[in-house]
């Protein structure tokens, strides 16, 4: 009983290195240093760089929403799930590593090289997630997921300190050095998830395998009913996702241009927003199970909409930096429990033998639309400003908060009805 413990233990472990591993790319290339660079050095002023760089992230968005659920179906019939985890790593971080190269005005390069590389970085968590729900039980699933996502902001966090103390950020030399080193880290700290974590045996792959898979995704449409509960919250995720993803790609972005902070001023603020999303992760993860799933879903949405109004109004006060700082903290706290919550709430109700797959549609519906959030976002901005861009992230919110409530509950077997 003790080995198995054991054993188990370390699967946890090696399975939540992948998120320690990935999360410098997020926090460093999409959120707060690369965009911002993007924004800044490469696009050719700020309005035009924030629309070019909203519609990259909804151009991923868009190639994952289609991508997800037909490799996801794939893994489920094939047992290759290791397989794709670690071919996406890989391309991640080859691709984001490329961005060393691009230089100002090489607009189509660095798009291409963003896109490459989050797309990959988007499958790699597909595979990753679908884990959860074998590696965990009814009775610690929210801890071991909130670990995971605290454990990866920690990830965030180290890799935030370690380019404050090597690279200088106002260099736009350096910064694409910063590129290079989050390609390594990736590669370096997810070798514990390449090694091992144990999975299905896998097959000979056919035109059959193929075949099943499309055929598998169209059967899971068909039968769509069946599974009602994970429908509607797939729905309610779709939309205060969005919000989420637009607060990712273009938080950085809404410092420098509504706010004027400065890179340094980013790069600490990433690290402040690290330091509260780990400490949510733990905090709400370690209470997940005791207050339930659902409940810190409820919470994270209403401080999430009350946070992105504080940085709304912040650039009309007297003290718009600190009102922002402020709002920034209270967003970081409950961006983790929000995204490792969904993950729990989603490996609850999903059926065991479409793990692969319905992680695919998890995936899916936080990308169907997901590319609207950033697109709106660069729209607003180009005809008006990003401050009332912002407003579209609150909406978004509200409406994902108001279909998450109308969602029927049961305890036991969510997914039975």
């Amino acid at each position: 009983m003790f080995l198995l413990k054991a054993k188990q233990n370390k699967q946890i472990i090696s399975w939540s290195f992948y998120d320690f591993a990935n999360q410098p790319y997020t926090t460093l290339i999409i959120t707060f240093i690369y965009s911002a660079f993007f924004v800044n050095y490469i696009a050719p002023n700020e309005i035009e760089g924030t629309f070019l760089w909203a519609n990259t992230i909804s151009i991923t968005a868009i190639i994952v929403a289609f991508l997800s659920p037909l490799l996801g179906a794939f893994a489920d019939e094939t047992g290759y799930r290791k397989s794709f985890l670690v071919f996406f790593t890989l391309l991640c971080s080859l691709f984001t590593a490329l961005l060393y190269f691009p230089e100002k005005g090489d607009l189509s390069l660095a798009i291409a090289f963003v896109i490459i590389s989050n797309i990959s970085f988007e499958m790699g968590c597909v595979f990753c997630n679908s884990y959860l729900k074998e590696l965990s039980t009814d009775k610690n699933i929210g801890r071991v997921s909130g670990n995971a996502w605290g454990l990866g902001f920690l990830g965030g966090l180290s890799a935030l300190f370690v380019s404050f103390a090597l690279f200088d950020v106002n260099n736009p030399q350096e910064v694409k050095q910063i590129c290079v080193f989050v390609a390594i880290w990736f590669v370096l700290f997810s070798l514990p998830t390449f090694i091992f974590l144990k999975d299905s045996k896998r097959t000979k792959v056919t035109k059959k395998d193929i075949s099943s898979s499309i055929s598998s995704i169209y059967t899971t449409f068909k039968e769509i009913r069946n599974y009602k509960k994970v429908v509607n919250f797939l729905i309610a995720r779709l939309f205060y996702n969005d919000g989420l993803i637009t607060i990712f790609a273009l938080g950085g972005v809404y410092a420098v241009g509504s706010l004027n902070f400065t890179m340094k001023e980013v790069l600490i603020l990433g690290i402040v927003l690290n330091v509260f999303a780990a400490l949510g992760s733990f905090i709400f993860g370690a209470y997940e199970d005791k207050i339930g799933t659902r409940n810190v879903i409820n919470i994270s949405l209403v401080i999430l909409i009350i946070s992105t109004l504080l940085a709304f109004v912040a650039p009309w006060t007297n003290y718009p930096k600190e009102v922002f700082w402020v709002a920034g903290v209270f967003l970081g706290t409950m961006i983790g429990p929000n995204q490792s919550c969904s993950r729990s709430y989603m490996s609850q109700i999903i059926p065991a033998n479409k793990k692969n797959e319905f992680f695919g549609f998890y995936a899916l519906t936080g990308k169907a639309t997901s590319f609207l959030g950033p697109l709106l976002f660069g729209l607003i901005t180009k005809f008006y400003s990003q401050q009332m861009a912002l407003l579209s992230v609150v909406v978004f919110f509200i409406i994902g908060w108001f279909l998450f409530n109308k969602i029927s509950f049961s305890k036991n077997h969510l997914w039975k009805n």
